[in-house]
């Protein structure tokens, strides 16, 4: 609770879990029709084919589309290895390969028609194969889709289900569809908690918007002027109440108007683009200096003119007009906030910009049609004056923090090491204690009125503002600082990686003075090998089980699961002491050797980058293309139980890694 009221302060968005994206053009409301069938060559051996009927001009992306672009197809086999094995990789028919202009990247895609076609030798006693089908089909928008296969090898057919239960229902229960359920229930419950966190944060913005002078003054004019307009009290509180829908139809169409045009998933993927977060960052930096008073940002007088001539017509055309003035009117104030909770809110995806406009929106409505259903009320307001100001200087300040962590991104992105740990958190150490000094009446600003004195709720405000910057300082000394996880770049991202006062020889248990060779300290000073081979040397010198980690720089998830599950002291220890960890990172965009480089097997594209060639690996060897992705392997390179990608419980993990770990040692 206390993070997140600390989110609510600060605008910080801070969600979990992946999104669809959905648009109000989005045409078809399935763009991919898919049927099964199984073919049977022997009496073991069978051919599983899906094939996707699609509407013109969508596209379906292929399991083996570059990373960092569109969201590739996944498919996941349940019991593979068990009931049935997997020979080779799923093989795609004719696919076409065209340069992103928004990712930067080749994406690999499907037109009209794909087909998926995948060799298995079964068991005598295995009677079904079931199959999680994911993918991305995009137009002008992305809709991510989840199909649920069974192929009955005994009646030679194949079914698809949208529905999991329906899915799990039939035929035998497998012991993996079993394991899925409790994990499929914490992510959608978790993306359930994060849309109420996106609206609550919203709501809070919108709040705070209200008590900026572009508002809160315009509340007692607003209301005189429909209590003139209004003939009787019936029509004034009726006109009320229509001026507060449409305050909030106005805002929520704005939420939908970007998500349509973008995309979510589009918006999602550009988080990570570095000339995206740069000019995010510059954006909240102009935010910020227009809250600190040195110019205000205002749409053109000719538009709140324009509006105010058709607001005189009267009538409901008339009030819905009076609400467009007011969002205009308010614009210098309003438009920072709302520009911060698009960028934050769209790039999550899904309904969020949508639910994060309603919930702004409301924040801004309920108080005027309130006030003008009793215009009573309006004589408990507090008079305008400088405080009003203090509320836009405060939220500059939150503004330019929040810029700090778009540029984060592109540094991480680039893995630049200009804006390390160290001097992210000093920077926010310096704006939130000039907040504090600020709130304490010791920093004065141009435009702000004398103060005599502060109000109590100015100085509970400080101390909160005092107390957050004096958690940040331990941070300069390696202190994890797990309130604002996600927000500062990891740990091991720093100027003293090691830790202050240790050195590479004194820490993860080793006793020499230096790390192996293609090894170095990741999350946690975990020791890591960032090359397969080099890490299973290392593994079978040690007679320790590997713990292979597909990973990227720019992989949000992959961060959650480091910073939310990994930390955690049992998964921690077993992570130190238990495993081998080698974490391939599959969006390096480091050149290989031209010795090196290659022409893939799977995909015939060129592997040129080491990322290409971690990706590829991922992909010949385990016929999956998606972060993070954890398997564990004995010396022998056999898996030693079923591999799992983001994995949020805890517990889960911690039985997943015990698992492998004692066959291992059985």
């Amino acid at each position: 609770m206390i993070k997140y009221g600390f989110l609510l302060v600060t605008l910080l968005i801070s969600l979990t879990g992946n999104a669809q994206a959905f648009g109000p053009s989005a045409g078809a409301q399935n763009p991919a029709q898919w049927t099964a069938q199984v073919d049977k060559t022997s009496e073991s051996e069978y051919t599983l084919l899906l094939n996707a009927s699609i509407e013109p001009e969508w596209h379906v992306y292929s399991q083996f589309t570059d990373p960092g672009g569109s969201l590739p197809l996944e498919l996941e086999f349940l019991e593979a290895g068990k009931a049935y094995s997997l020979e080779g990789p799923t093989v795609e028919s004719e696919t076409t390969t065209a340069y992103s202009e928004i990712f930067e990247v080749d994406e690999t895609f499907f037109s009209e028609t794909a087909q998926l076609s995948q060799k298995i030798i079964a068991e005598e006693t295995t009677e079904y194969v079931k199959l999680i089908l994911k993918y991305q089909v995009c137009k002008e928008v992305c809709i991510n889709e989840e199909k649920y296969i069974v192929f009955d090898l005994v009646k030679e057919n194949g079914k698809v289900f949208k529905d999991f239960n329906d899915f799990q229902a039939y035929g035998k229960i497998q012991e993996e569809v079993e394991q899925i359920e409790p994990v499929k229930e914490v992510v959608k419950k978790e993306e359930k908690q994060d849309l109420w966190t996106i609206f609550f944060v919203a709501f809070a913005s919108g709040f705070l918007a209200l008590l900026t002078p572009c508002v809160f003054p315009m509340i007692p004019m607003t209301v005189s002027f429909f209590t003139k307009q209004s003939k009787n009290l019936a029509v004034g509180r009726r006109n009320a109440i229509l001026y507060g829908i449409f305050i909030v139809v106005i805002y929520v169409l704005l939420g939908s108007l970007v998500t349509g045009i973008f995309g979510a998933d589009a918006l999602n993927a550009l988080s990570t683009n570095v000339w995206f977060n740069l000019i995010f960052f510059l954006l909240l930096v102009v935010f910020a200096i227009s809250f600190f008073g040195a110019f205000e940002i205002m749409l053109p007088n000719s538009w709140a003119n324009a509006v105010d001539r058709k607001a005189d017509r009267g009538g409901i055309i008339g009030i819905f007009f009076m609400a467009l003035a007011l969002a205009i009117v308010s614009f210098s104030c309003t438009g920072p906030i709302v520009g911060t909770l698009l960028v934050q809110a769209a790039s999550e995806g899904g309904l969020a910009p949508i639910l994060g406009m309603l919930g702004f929106s409301l924040a801004i409505a309920i108080p005027f049609a309130l006030f003008a259903l009793f215009p009573g009320l309006m004589n408990s307001l507090p008079k305008s004056g400088g405080w009003l100001n203090s509320v836009k200087v405060v939220l500059g300040f939150l503004e330019l923090a929040l810029a700090f962590k778009f540029l984060s991104n592109a540094d991480l992105v680039l893995q630049a090491h200009i804006l390390e740990r160290e001097v992210f958190l000093a920077i926010w150490i310096a704006i939130f204690g000039a907040m504090a000094f600020y709130l304490f009446g010791k920093i004065r600003l141009s435009h702000d009125s004398p103060l005599t004195h502060i109000s109590s709720g100015r100085l509970i405000l400080g101390l909160f503002v005092l107390s957050f910057t004096l958690y940040l300082i331990p941070g300069l000394w390696g202190a994890p600082l797990k309130l604002i996880s996600g927000f500062p770049p990891p740990l091991n991202y720093s100027e003293s990686p090691y830790g202050v006062g240790y050195s590479k020889g004194s820490i993860a248990g080793l006793t020499e003075g230096e790390l192996p060779e293609e090894a170095e300290l990741g999350p946690y000073q975990l020791l890591t090998f960032t090359n397969y081979d080099a890490g299973m040397a290392y593994a079978k010198a040690e007679n320790k089980p590997v713990l292979i980690d597909f990973t990227g720089k720019a992989c949000v998830n992959c961060r959650k699961m480091e910073e939310r599950v990994w930390g955690e002291p049992q998964i921690l220890g077993k992570l130190q002491n238990d495993v081998v960890l080698i974490s391939l990172f599959v969006d390096l965009k480091e050149e290989l050797p031209e010795a090196e480089q290659y022409v893939s097997e799977v995909t015939g594209k060129r592997i040129q980058t080491v990322g290409n060639k971690w990706s590829d690996f991922q992909i010949e060897k385990y016929q999956i293309n998606a972060q993070p992705y954890y398997v564990l392997l004995n010396h022998n390179e056999d898996k030693l139980n079923t591999p799992v990608g983001y994995t949020p419980d805890v517990d889960e993990f911690e039985a997943w890694l015990e698992d492998g770990i004692s066959k291992f040692n059985d």
